[in-house]
């Protein structure tokens, strides 16, 4: 018996089968009841109860077997129909789906099936050929001329199947009335083809054909009645509601019947001829008149067709593509044959042929001429290849060859360019003109997407037939992301056997950067240093492999045997090999899991526990001391208290000194030796001591296992010891930069440091643990008097701990029980009476109550039949929202600093108190928000009111200012600083009012209360005049820069805002780009060549490139900076010899190459924010590593741009460096406050959690900048907008505005154009709703006439959907039968909806898309810029908040940071490009500010150390 599905839940007849069965019972008369009996089964057959079919298939079985005559069958079949309806009474018809009745042996067809070319044959489904062919090869069965076997012409197999045969004639034994009944959909078997291929159908494997078979007719059916009635159902069934069961669709083609499209098969002319006759026609003839055209199964003869149709047993005229073929449904043609050499396509001469097939087989045979492919039939009797499509076929053709050549765009795309977005290949579709003679004009992705199965196939097929060792097309970032977004099904292998796409050729792939150019030091480092490494890991790796699933189990690929041929099976120790290479049989790599070990490479968990800093040793461990091994060398040098110091000892007959190095005993003797300096020495009470300043090994810094294993690096850690942990003496060497350093770069060097003795190790840089910093060792010197026990980590941490206490000096006077001071200190920081001060928002609260932030309304409930998808937005999360962005800092002004005095009469100096005036920000006061909108940043308000506070509770100094008393223009003074603030009024909260703000406001400084002497003005003149002087006094020469990858150049700008730097030269491989810099920086001198050409050049010694333009020389370069693109490694999580191979031959290498030729003052890697996380952060050790090993100081950390004053969050990884000597930039405190969620910025390597030195993370100087701020004074422009250059029409609103289109007057607005999108993406922007958070799930499901005259379609929910249910109205939410838990349909997908189908597709595995079609709010931010914005890309939150479009590129320059005056070059998609691979410059210059204050306290700290010498001698 055929197995079953479990029932599903009874379902109502629909009202439409009610009324058709009582219209049968009163037509009764009119019917044979054989007739009636067989119409009724057909339409309840599908809801009928499991226990009902399975009699039904007794019934017919007994019947089969002659027990039982033709009438007892008749009457029990109807006994049995009556009971089941009237126990349902006509509702609730259950729902169970079996084979439609398929008896073991298999239906004969009826007499009407015999006339047709036959029985249907095996599914020829690759695995079972593939298993035949192996099995059989001997026992080709002879077939006669008219059984011919189906087979499958795929690229892999030469047209050889004898697997399965087609059987042409019907048997002739009894034929059962159900056989009447089954409507073509089951699988029809022979039992005689020759005796032979049978055998090989074992019954196991035609149980999982009927399995497989029900999965397919598991639907819930109508069966339509033939003929005319068809019409006038579709015309009924058009005004039903909305699904709440299925619509009824075709058994056999599996179209809806109530589609308007459905299109019938006109019928053939009258001089048509049958296959068999039309084949002997002699127009056709190509052979000699003794030859046997029909002899051999090789030679079918081949034809070609023209003005073809193709239409299943009813005449619904059906594609072919769709797996109806490959299920056995039975497609016919007709059209007029052609012989093979004739290639006009009209009909003159050509035979006119009728219900030609059924077709066996469709098949590809590659591209005629590379533009058209060729698609041809096989029937039992030819082949044909196919020419025309008749007028009425042409659409349904059209979309066929659409795909085969949509399949050709991608993989020649994606095989030349492997690292490609989603975005970038829908660019490629949809700028690539179809070849002329396609029934279509665009490619839009909406036809992308509609055809993705077959594309993935494609580059499935594609993928095998490539080298094993070469990364698989299939996970390129690119199809990853097609493949979730259509919600394709990976490793059916059965279909795609069938139409593999026979390339031409192995496409030769573009040459990407050719190989890296290295100096020694650095391929030293990456080369013989890590191909240990590198071995050691694939042990451990394949050590893993054999605990881990490589395959998911589910999919067809998995499920196939091993084939035993390829290079993987033939190394397999059952087929002979020797079983080393541990790979699977190539036939069965699991696409599932590849794909999905790619995405988890992407995916970086940020919200790993800290682990705690690893303390070296258990303080104050007793050990008993063997007083033999230790004895004192001479007299102690000084007594301190109980504490007997000496300057030596002698161990195990080894005499150490103070000073000396040495290792040290862990408590577990399994573990390494820790190594100190020894710093003191003594005897107390607690016996002989020692001070240990540790050294931190290698292995324990971020470096990890790429460290030195002989570099050990100076911490911040110590402590006392007893004499008896020491292990031995250990020889510590300092290796400090040479004289010439910078000019040493490049030069041969040995990668060894020290030789490897066991007891020898060296230093060259301070660590800190914290933030992951390397620098110069510091140099502090031990005065004369403390020389015996002096320890540089105690001097460092003591000077840490006095700068974080609070102290308060000056004291003024004593009035009330306070002694009141003029000056406070906090972490090195002065404050004075007078200054302003930053709080955090909770500090202090206004009098006036704030209208809080506008929390969004309650849903109102939705018509969910109009709004189908709107149940999917449960979350109140939006995506950029600024909903949860913190306030910025509260801002005072210091009234008073006061202790209160302890009952001893001394002030209590632990507990220091600030009076300060509140000032109040714009959106503090009754005006809100929309004021703060229209008023500079950093404007404020003057109040009398005073708060009370703890002077701990201070975030940080800033400057507040009286407008009018400024000696320069504000913008000058606000430009000058982030801290600078001014306020030109002040609030009176009671009052709602705003006046002039009083006289001792205007007065900086005011004396205390004004009582008493106090000790003259605090400080009058504020801090800004004094750092004022101090930057006259310095003039700062900029840096020479070298920008590599510098594309349009937003890192350059960013640093010229900052004044540090001047790029004289610029590298930049894409002509576009390099345009646009050279637009920008007419000085520079910008390279468009390989990078790795160029340093070619220069070490060789060339002083100029082929084009004759000057090459920076050594000691030219005094920054480096660049982003060095790092596709190639987002898709590899560990390395293996060819990700390995692929990363030595990276970008990233020959940038850290031009960095140790031109050894340049300081060095800035920016890259996205995964850089620190590639390959378990190899990529980011081995960037360290190179730096450390060339003498830099570096460090790295986690930026988000949206602190820094741009509306959009955008994380990037900074790795920055600075030669030995300079100082190493610390990273820049955020400036503005940004939402939570984007700011987790802390790293984790090796399971350590690192954070950079930011202090300011719940809030900040000023409040978040929003799209509102960026981008409301644009002009309103419509979809596809081009004209480059517009006027503004009105004057800027913000202060983003503002600063964004600067200070010279500028008429004219570039760039704010936006790209045209098809009809179809038009319709959908159209119908997004404007308020916050609109996305694709806000769409209607209507039907909307498009601006190219074509009209949509309604989307159809035709699956019951496990997860969600149904609607609250009832109504189906399922859009495939995956939904219900099946395999994918293909005939389940839609197209030309207003809903794209495939969203409800895949939504429930992808947060249900959200923010696909999503609109920008107003007053939130923008999703990371991308380089091409597409609503349903990666990044698909691009619709502006009010306008029916995509961002315009100007725009998306705003949310970049970009001035408008900014200059971009190419075609609208080269100017997106730019825009989103830059480095926003707003983010570059607070770094350059950063850089450019290490450069001003060296310089300053050269001027003290030449005139006055420090206490502590500083050596230089």
């Amino acid at each position: 018996m055929p197995a079953r599905a479990a029932p599903l839940p009874p379902a109502p007849l629909p009202a439409e089968l009610r009324r058709r069965l009582q219209d049968l019972e009163k037509e009764e008369d009119g019917l044979s009841e054989k007739e009636c009996v067989k119409e009724k089964l057909s339409l309840v057959h599908g809801f009928l109860q499991a226990d009902a079919q399975n009699q039904l298939s007794d019934l017919e079985t007994k019947l089969h077997r002659e027990e039982l005559s033709e009438e007892g069958y008749l009457a029990r079949v109807k006994a049995l129909l009556s009971k089941e309806l009237s126990v349902e009474n006509g509702d609730a018809a259950a729902l169970s789906q079996t084979s439609n009745g398929c008896s073991e042996n298999g239906a004969y067809g009826s007499d009407e099936d015999s006339e047709r070319a036959g029985h249907e044959g095996e599914d020829d489904s690759a695995m079972e050929t593939e298993e035949a062919v192996a099995s059989s090869s001997s026992s080709s069965a002879t077939v006669s001329k008219t059984r011919k076997a189906r087979r499958s012409k795929s690229s892999g197999e030469n047209k050889k199947s004898p697997a399965s045969s087609r059987v042409t004639r019907s048997s002739g034994r009894q034929t059962t009335i159900l056989a009447l009944f089954s409507k073509g959909s089951n699988k029809r078997k022979s039992d005689e083809v020759n005796g032979e291929v049978k055998q090989e159908m074992n019954p196991e494997k035609e149980e999982e054909e009927l399995e497989e078979k029900e999965q397919d007719e598991k639907r819930i059916k109508i069966e339509a009645k033939e003929g005319s009635e068809i019409k006038e159902e579709a015309t009924q069934v058009k005004t039903t509601p909305p699904a709440k069961t299925t619509p009824p669709k075709c058994v056999d083609c599996r179209q809806y019947l109530d589609d308007p499209d459905l299109k019938f098969f006109q019928g053939d002319p009258d001089n048509a001829l049958e296959e068999p006759e039309m084949l002997t026609d002699e127009r056709l003839s190509i052979f000699d008149a003794n030859e046997d055209g029909f002899e051999s199964y090789e030679d079918l003869p081949q034809h070609k067709v023209t003005s073809f149709s193709v239409y299943d047993k009813k005449g619904h005229l059906c594609p072919f593509d769709t797996g109806l073929i490959e299920r056995n449904i039975e497609l016919y043609f007709s059209g007029a044959v052609k012989p093979i050499y004739d290639d006009n396509p009209c009909l003159d001469g050509g035979v006119r042929a009728k219900k030609l097939g059924p077709i066996n087989a469709w098949w590809i045979t590659g591209f005629d001429g590379g533009e058209r492919a060729l698609i041809g039939f096989t029937t039992a009797f030819a082949d044909y290849i196919l020419m025309d499509p008749s007028e009425e076929y042409a659409p349904t053709f059209a979309l066929m060859q659409e795909k085969i050549y949509m399949s050709k765009i991608v993989v020649e795309f994606l095989q030349n360019n492997p690292d490609v977005s989603y975005e970038d290949l829908l660019n490629k579709v949809e700028t690539t003109v179809p070849p002329a003679g396609l029934n279509f004009n665009r490619f839009t992705e909406d036809s992308l997407l509609r055809h993705a199965q077959f594309v993935v196939e494609q580059v499935e097929s594609y993928d095998e037939a490539g080298d094993s060792d070469e990364p698989p097309v299939l996970i390129t970032p690119c199809m990853r992301d097609l493949i979730k977004l259509a919600g394709v099904t990976l490793g059916k292998r059965r279909a795609a056997r069938r139409q593999a796409i026979r390339h031409p050729t192995k496409i030769d792939k573009d040459k990407g950067p050719t190989k890296a150019t290295t100096t020694k030091l650095v391929y030293l480092i990456f080369d013989t240093f890590f191909s240990e490494q590198i071995e050691k890991n694939e042990r451990e790796e394949d050590k893993e492999n054999a605990m881990k699933r490589r395959r998911c189990g589910v999919c067809e690929v998995c499920q196939q045997p091993e084939c035993g041929k390829c290079k993987a099976c033939q190394n397999m120790i059952k087929f002979g090999g020797s079983g080393r290479s541990k790979q699977a049989c190539l036939q069965r790599r699991c696409p599932n899991l590849a794909v999905r070990e790619a995405d988890e490479d992407e995916e970086v968990d940020d919200n790993i526990p800290e682990m705690p800093s690893p303390k070296k040793m258990l303080q104050g461990r007793k050990k008993k001391q063997n007083k033999s091994r230790i004895s004192w060398v001479g007299e102690p040098i000084k007594r301190d208290g109980k504490k007997d110091y000496y300057q030596k000892v002698c161990i195990d007959s080894e005499t150490l000194e103070v000073g000396d190095c040495v290792s040290v005993s862990p408590d577990e003797p399994s573990k390494p030796l820790y190594l100190a300096r020894v710093t003191a020495l003594w005897e107390d009470s607690s016996g002989q001591m020692f001070h240990a300043h540790w050294f931190c090994q290698g292995i324990d810094t971020v470096l990890g296992k790429t460290s030195d294993s002989l570099e050990l690096f100076l911490v911040d850690e110590c402590e006392d010891m007893q004499l008896s942990y020491i292990h031995g003496k250990v020889n510590v060497v300092y290796k400090a930069p040479s004289e010439n350093w910078a000019l040493e770069g490049g030069l041969d060097m040995e990668i060894k440091m020290v030789e490897d003795d066991g007891r020898t190790y060296f230093y060259q840089m301070w660590y800190d643990q914290e933030y992951a910093r390397f620098e110069s060792p510091p140099k502090l010197q031990p005065s004369e008097d403390n020389k015996y026990k002096f320890c540089m980590s105690c001097a460092r941490l003591d000077e840490v701990r006095q700068k974080e206490i609070l102290k308060v000096m000056e004291p003024q006077e004593e009035v009330d029980g306070k002694m009141f001071y003029s000056l406070a200190t906090k972490n090195g920081v002065q404050y004075r009476i007078g200054d302003g001060v930053f709080l955090l928002p909770e500090a202090f609260s206004f009098s006036m109550k704030l209208a809080s932030p506008a929390k969004r309304p309650k849903k109102e409930a939705v018509d969910e039949e109009l709004y189908p998808e709107h149940y999917r937005k449960s979350s109140e999360y939006i995506k950029g929202s600024n909903q949860d962005a913190p306030e910025p800092y509260r801002v005072g002004r210091v009234k008073e600093i006061f202790c209160s005095i302890r009952s001893n009469g001394k002030p209590n100096e632990a507990d220091i108190k600030l009076r300060l005036y509140k000032f109040y920000r714009p959106e503090n006061t009754h005006k809100s928000m929309k004021a703060s909108y229209h008023s500079d940043i950093n404007l404020l308000y003057w109040s009398d009111e005073e708060v009370t506070l703890d002077f701990k509770a201070v975030q940080g100094r800033c400057t507040v200012e009286y407008g009018e008393d400024l000696t320069e223009c504000i913008q000058d003074y606000s430009a000058s600083g982030s801290d600078r603030f001014y306020f030109l009024e002040a609030y009176n909260a009671k009052t709602k009012s705003f006046e002039d703000p009083p006289n001792h406001a205007r007065r900086a400084g005011n004396k205390g209360k004004g009582k008493g002497k106090g000790k003259g003005k605090g400080k009058s003149v504020s801090a800004l005049e004094q750092s004022k002087q101090e930057a006259a006094e310095v003039k700062l020469p900029k840096l020479r820069t070298l920008d590599v990858f510098s594309g349009c150049g937003g890192l350059s700008e960013g640093f010229h805002q900052a004044g540090i730097s001047e790029t004289l030269w610029a590298i930049e491989m894409w002509e576009p780009a390099a345009q646009a810099f050279r637009l920008n920086n007419p000085g520079t001198t910008v390279f468009t060549e390989d990078c790795n050409v160029l340093l070619k050049l220069v070490m060789s010694g060339e002083k100029t490139n082929s084009l004759g333009q000057k090459l920076p020389q050594k000691g030219d370069v005094e920054m480096l900076c660049g982003g060095p693109p790092c596709q190639g490694f987002s898709g590899m999580n560990r390395f293996n010899s060819r990700t390995y191979s692929k990363f030595k031959n990276s970008l990233v290498v020959s940038f850290l190459s031009y960095c140790d030729y031109y050894r340049p003052r300081f060095f800035l890697l920016e890259n996205v924010r995964n850089f620190v996380s590639f390959k378990r952060s190899m990529v980011l050790k081995l960037t360290l590593r190179c730096l450390v090993r060339m003498g830099y100081q570096c460090t790295f950390g986690v930026l988000q741009a949206g602190q820094y004053g741009v509306a959009q969050t955008r994380r990037r990884a900074i790795v920055l460096a600075a030669a030995p000597g300079e100082k190493l930039p610390m990273f820049p405190e955020p400036l503005h406050v940004f939402a939570p969620r984007a700011c987790q910025l802390s790293v984790v390597v090796d399971d350590k959690k690192f954070v950079s030195n930011i202090t300011r993370t719940y809030s900040g100087p000023f409040r978040t900048i929003t799209v509102r701020d960026t981008m409301s004074d644009l002009p309103e422009i419509r979809n596809g907008a081009s004209a480059l250059e517009i006027s503004y029409n009105g004057e800027p609103q913000s202060w983003f505005q503002r600063q964004i289109r600067g200070s010279q007057y500028q008429p004219i607005l570039r760039d704010h154009i936006c790209k045209d999108m098809s009809a179809l993406v038009a319709a959908r922007m159209r119908h997004i709703p404007l308020a916050p958070g609109s996305d694709w799930r806000d769409l209607p499901n209507i039907e909307v006439r498009l601006s190219d005259g074509t009209t949509t379609r309604k989307l159809r929910y035709t699956h019951h959907e496990k997860k969600n249910g149904r609607s609250s109205t009832g109504a189906l939410r399922g859009v495939c039968s995956c939904a219900e838990g099946k395999p994918c349909d293909p005939a389940d997908r839609q197209f030309n909806t207003l809903i794209p189908w495939c969203l409800p597709h895949t939504g429930n595995r992808h947060n249900h898309w959200a923010g696909l079609y999503g609109r920008l709010e107003w007053d939130g931010f923008f999703s990371t810029t991308v380089t091409n914005p597409e609503p349903m890309g990666k990044q698909g939150r691009v619709l502006h908040p009010e306008q029916h479009r995509v961002v315009s590129v100007r725009e998306c320059a705003r949310s970049q940071g970009f001035p408008d005056t900014y200059r971009l070059f190419g075609n609208v998609l080269d100017k997106h490009r730019q825009v989103g691979n830059a480095v926003p410059p707003p983010l570059a210059k607070s770094i350059g500010l950063e850089i450019k204050s290490c450069v001003l306290a060296k310089v300053k700290e050269e001027a003290t150390d030449n005139s006055k010498p420090e206490k502590m001698d500083i050596l230089d």
